[in-house]
């Protein structure tokens, strides 16, 4: 008998907890991504703070650098990576699968930041709208996610191969905001474009994997494709 296929979530744990050491490395957009939204932060009440899909703490380090003294829990699906970050305190860092949504103690939380990690969840929409019900009042949600048009490139380049594009499929930036308006007063909203210069597909899908975000629900490609 052929082995068990994984649940996806298992499969992005794997893929993410193989490539945990050179993740740091290789996850230069994550960082510049992760500078920019602390940015953002705004005042907010004492309560709860946490980075949902922490990885392996880019984002939770940029709001600490924001404000000084006010730690935030990381919380990831892959241990591997959470013992990337440079915090040594186990008491920040929890295994935890988002897609069962968030542990109790973060109800009523004054702060919940995400990045790079909402696309990879089995229902974004409503784990989204889970994430705004866990919020104080006065409390605020940071968020950066990947939508529906990126890598248009590689789509492009599936098609015309004749091909399917084994791209992850994004949620719609129009429907993630649908589902955070009835609980949440939109302060920032912005679509950021970035593209980098690449030698060629091997290369690319060489880098998705180093720091790996390879995952896919859809069929492998065989060789020939």
């Amino acid at each position: 008998m052929p082995p068990a296929e994984l649940p996806f979530s298992a499969s992005v744990e794997r893929c993410f907890s193989r490539s945990a050491q050179a993740y740091q490395r290789w996850a230069t957009l994550q960082a510049a991504v992760a500078h920019r939204l602390a940015q953002l932060i705004p005042p907010i009440p004492a309560g709860p703070r946490a980075d949902l899909g922490a990885g392996s703490g880019l984002l939770a380090r940029a709001i600490e650098a924001q404000a000084p003294g006010q730690a935030l829990l990381r919380l990831d699906a892959s241990q591997a990576l959470l013992e990337q970050d440079p915090l040594r305190d186990p008491a920040l860092h929890r295994r935890w699968d988002l897609n069962h949504g968030l542990p109790e103690d973060l109800q009523g939380s004054a702060l919940l930041a995400s990045s790079f990690a909402l696309q990879w969840l089995e229902q974004p929409a409503l784990q989204l709208r889970h994430w705004c019900a866990a919020l104080r009042p006065g409390g605020a949600l940071l968020l950066a996610v990947p939508c529906r048009g990126s890598f248009g490139l590689w789509h492009r380049a599936a098609e015309q191969a004749g091909v399917p594009c084994t791209a992850l499929e994004l949620p719609e930036a129009a429907r993630l905001i649908a589902a955070a308006e009835p609980s949440l007063q939109l302060r920032h909203c912005q679509l950021l474009r970035f593209s980098r210069p690449n030698p060629g597909a091997r290369p690319f899908l060489q880098q998705i994997k180093a720091i790996g975000a390879q995952a896919s629900r859809a069929q492998r490609l065989q060789p020939a494709e």
